[in-house]
């Protein structure tokens, strides 16, 4: 039976309302007649069901089966297993640094491999179900482990008052700070302001200020909870890499000498909260790997339905068995009015109608896959980070999959992999305020590294990225993760800083007008695979 005989059947039960479990489309897809048992079997499920499982396949057939018997008995072919034809792929490593789609094209190719039986040989139905059951390896589902953190869907606290937003930088003063005491001997701004002349300190605070002077140094103003004090970093002093990395807002620690009247700090250090170098990180204790995709944008007139198909019907076949966890980092669909005259982009134009086709989209997915989803800046949901996942109207749209639906930012732990799914809008700002040799759309993934050293999502406030106001800022990376994944950019990109796996997961849109108007040329239909035992990650392309 051909691959595209998967396809066809995914998209039929989608047709008709169902999703169904990877081993039920292989069932299906091996029977003598694929149409005339899809018709049974989605005549036999019972009224409630939304999933079509192997065990219903199997009831269906082996009562096909009996009828047979009553006559001559049915020849039935066994299932073929093809590889892969989903084109390149590119695998990485442990030393991995940094990766973009230019590299990854012909690295290494899936082969196919039919299995098929003499010609001479006609098992019965009873046997070829058997042969079906075992091809198919089961999932233990017993040994997945998938837990949700820092979830703040339904704990929103922020009243947009002034106190909500002294609320906000105060806890994320207090929390990164503890990341810097073990680093410097720091003393608070109105203490410093008392000690003497000529007294070596250390002060931790937020980025108040950051300016140049006419001599070619930088003056940044540093703020804590007890007042403000500021720091000349000389360009003499070899911090001029460090000065540019700066954004507003972030915590940092400044250690150097007081000037004679004390009124200034001369600067020779200053510490990011960073990723310790000697993170270990977690791993799942058999084979089982992730996707790690973004930006579907269902509703576009772009979005490449055929890619996904192909992604899909990838997912149905035995060599994505592994695949056990979808990880869906924001903009499922394309959404309305997020830009100037998107109206003429759209092939859906109601919100309501897009979430509708992405869930049709999402049944093609194998059913005894666990999905996990953020929401991005897209999506019906609020604006400002962080973003609570989505409300319940959306959900029950959505609930085809049963997927865990959590806010932007998340953590995720699966099968001992720590991985932090951020949509990504904060990149826009970082790439924007860095030089580009340490933050560009080429290279997102080194944007990425910067949210790492600064421990924090989206430090910078005031800005393009929306921040509201909570008693606690989710938006503090106060665990280090194993893995960062985020998308936005619709850029491809990944590698390793600190032994933490970033990728930014490219998109499922080709390139509207509109990206062509601010010169972004998009990486689609890419699907990063995550082994979760060894976090090495083969990326696949489906465009």
């Amino acid at each position: 039976m051909p691959l595209e005989s998967n396809a066809r059947i995914v998209k039929e039960l989608a047709r008709r309302g169902y999703n169904a479990e990877r081993e039920a489309v292989t069932l299906l897809a091996g029977a003598s007649d694929p149409d005339a048992a899809l018709d049974s079997v989605v005549g036999d499920a019972p009224d409630n069901a939304l999933r079509i499982t192997a065990n219903h396949v199997r009831e269906s057939l082996e009562s096909a089966a009996g009828s047979d018997r009553g006559g001559a008995s049915a020849e039935r072919s066994p299932v073929e297993t093809k590889g892969s034809e989903a084109g390149a792929v590119a695998r990485t490593g442990e030393t991995v640094e940094s990766e973009t789609p230019d590299r990854t094209p012909g690295s290494d190719q899936t082969s196919d491999s039919d299995q098929t039986p003499d010609s001479d040989q006609t098992p019965d139905s009873d046997q070829t179900l058997a042969s079906q059951t075992e091809s198919a390896r089961p999932h233990d589902f017993d040994r997945r482990q998938l837990e949700i953190g820092n979830d703040m869907t339904g704990r929103s606290t922020g009243t947009g008052e002034y106190r909500d937003f002294v609320r906000t930088f105060r806890d994320r003063y207090e929390r990164l700070s503890k990341l810097l005491r073990g680093r410097v001997n720091h003393r608070p701004a109105e203490a410093i302001a008392n000690m003497p002349g000529g007294s070596e300190a250390a002060m931790i605070g937020l980025v108040n200020d950051v300016r140049s002077t006419k001599s070619g140094h930088w003056l940044v103003e540093l703020e804590d909870t007890t007042g403000t004090f500021p720091a000349l970093i000389m360009k003499d002093k070899g911090l001029a890499d460090v000065v540019d990395e700066i954004l507003m807002d972030e915590c940092v620690a400044v250690e150097g000498t007081l000037a004679d009247d004390s009124g200034i700090l001369f600067a020779d250090s200053l510490h990011f909260p960073d990723i310790p170098r000697t993170h270990r990180t977690g791993g799942a204790d058999r084979h089982v790997q992730a996707a790690l995709i973004s930006d579907i944008h269902v509703g576009s007139d772009e979005f490449m339905a055929d890619a996904w198909s192909r992604f899909t019907d990838w997912l149905h076949t035995p060599e994505a068995d592994p695949v056990e966890y979808v990880l869906l980092a924001g903009d499922m669909v394309e959404g309305v009015g997020v830009y100037p005259n998107q109206d003429e982009e759209l092939e859906i134009v109601d919100i309501y109608d897009q979430y509708e086709a992405f869930s049709e989209h999402l049944k093609e997915v194998p059913a005894d896959t666990e999905i996990v989803m953020i929401p991005g800046n897209h999506d019906a949901v609020r604006l400002a980070e962080p973003q609570p996942g989505f409300n319940d109207e959306l959900r029950s749209i959505m609930d085809v999959h049963d997927a865990r639906i959590v806010s932007n930012p998340a953590t995720v732990s699966v099968e001992g992999v720590d991985v932090l799914m951020y949509h990504g809008v904060s990149l826009d700002e970082v790439i924007a305020e860095l030089p580009e040799e340490k933050a560009s759309y080429d290279e997102p993934h080194k944007a990425m590294y910067q949210l790492l050293k600064k421990r924090h999502v989206a430090p910078q406030f005031g800005g393009h990225t929306r921040v509201a106001p909570e008693e606690r800022d989710y938006l503090v990376i106060e665990n280090v993760p194993d893995v960062f994944h985020t998308g936005h950019v619709h850029k491809l990109g990944w590698g390793k800083y600190h032994n933490v796996l970033a990728v930014n997961s490219g998109c499922w849109q080709a390139q509207t007008d509109f990206q062509k108007s601010v010169n972004i040329d998009p990486d689609s239909g890419y699907a990063p695979i995550l082994d979760l035992d060894t976090l090495d990650m083969t990326v696949r392309k489906f465009a």
